[in-house]
């Protein structure tokens, strides 16, 4: 017998590996299957559809230098403490260690402090350097530093959905300053109630608009901003029932499934949101923007009558193909408004 004691060795060692082994294949087959379900429940998700026309007050942190500009002194000469040391694009987020969170505290500090020069905190491109300017005493405690700047942002737009946790996803492109093209970075925003009042209709070489009214009180705020980012604006809305009222949830598309032909976006052109017929004319997952990745044609004869295609302001409506939530719309072909830009809402989600 003892002759075959190594054989029992081998079998136990065989029957060991195969047991690893085939469990090892079943682990990884289940995780495998676990990755689809969640796969596919993603993009599943359910959200409600917008459409609906919202103002916008965006804050910013700290305010935004759009340039500098020479400022005439008590002497009667013109000086220009900041060229070169400041640039457009930069932030400033305290004087002298106290902070800035708009115009008026920057105006406040510079006259409370009474200095020929001061700290400038300033954030440029994720970083944060000192920056010693000298002030221009313009009249009794009146300083200035010859720079530009802007602390806030208003606008129109359209909501995209909203998800099971009162969140929602907006414009699909971020919202960026006139002046510098820079893309805003906010501190905090308000999400508010809007009327559209007239649609000037784009034509060729000429993007229209719509104009809304916003009256910017406590009444009509929907709820607040958090984020604006390159795929959109997001927060989280407070009334639902005063901005989605009726809605029925649909599923959230997932690349794949978005498709070239028929689709429809939802917008308000006129007193209700409705829906409007358009083509998907190219799906291109790999563009690198991602709010280009869609390329629509308005084809719906009373939207073409109503604005000529697409126009400011309906940045955000929700892109509707086989019952689903596939996208929004972003940008307009300025020579030829029936054309246009659109994200994938999966981009949107990822981003939210």
């Amino acid at each position: 017998m003892r002759k075959y004691w190594y054989r029992r060795v081998l079998i136990m060692i065989l029957a060991f590996t195969v047991s690893v082994g085939g469990s090892y294949y079943l682990i990884e087959n289940r995780q495998q299957m676990l990755e689809q379900e969640v796969n596919a429940q993603a993009s599943q998700e359910l959200l409600i559809p917008g459409g609906m026309p919202i103002g916008i007050y965006l804050e910013t942190e700290g305010v935004l230098v759009l340039g500098t500009d020479a400022v005439t002194a008590e002497d009667g000469l013109n000086y220009e403490p900041a060229a070169h040391l400041v640039k457009e694009g930069d932030y400033i987020v305290a004087v002298e260690g106290r902070e800035i969170s708009d115009k008026n505290d920057l105006i406040r500090t510079l006259n409370d402090l009474e200095k020929d020069e001061v700290v400038l905190k300033i954030r440029r491109h994720e970083q944060m350097i000192d920056v010693r300017v000298g002030t221009v005493k313009c009249g009794a405690r009146e300083y200035k530093l010859g720079i530009w700047v802007r602390d806030n942002a208003q606008g129109l737009g359209t909501v995209t959905f909203l998800n099971a946790n009162s969140q929602f996803g907006a414009l699909g492109h971020g919202i960026h300053d006139v002046d510098t093209n820079e893309l805003l970075e906010i501190s905090d925003g308000v999400l508010y109630t809007t009327s559209i009042r007239d649609i000037q209709k784009g034509e060729n070489g000429l993007p229209g608009g719509m104009e809304g009214v916003i009256v910017y009180n406590n009444y009509n705020v929907l709820g607040s901003i958090d984020r604006n980012t390159d795929r959109g604006i997001f927060g989280t809305v407070d009334r639902v029932e005063a901005l989605f009222a009726n809605m029925e949830p649909m599923p959230a598309a997932s690349p794949d499934e978005v498709e070239t032909g028929k689709a429809y976006i939802r917008c308000a052109v006129t007193d209700s949101v409705e829906e409007y017929e358009i083509q998907i004319t190219t799906v291109d997952t790999r563009e690198k923007e991602a709010n280009k990745r869609l390329v629509i044609q308005v084809t719906d004869e009373k939207l073409l009558n109503l604005t000529g295609g697409i126009v400011q302001g309906m940045s955000g409506s929700p892109i509707i193909q086989n019952h689903k939530i596939v996208g929004a719309v972003t940008h307009v072909f300025v020579n030829d408004p029936t054309k246009g830009y659109g994200i994938l809402v999966e981009s949107m989600l990822e981003e939210m």
